[in-house]
């Protein structure tokens, strides 16, 4: 281990095409997480104000 020599970074051809791939398809995956994690977020705050807010001001 000592007097090993250092990797060699061997990076073929078909794995720069393949990486080519992956960042042509664009981040869908994290875009669907925000919208769903938005809408969340949406749904909690109308909740909260139809069951909370609305009924507290009525009376």
């Amino acid at each position: 281990m000592i007097n090993s020599s250092s990797p060699q970074s061997s990076v073929t051809g078909s794995e720069d095409e393949a990486v080519e791939v992956i960042v042509r398809a664009g981040p869908g995956g994290a875009v669907a997480v925000a919208g769903i994690a938005t809408a969340i977020v949406i749904g909690l705050w109308f909740a909260f104000y139809l069951l909370v807010f609305l009924p507290r001001s009525a009376g």
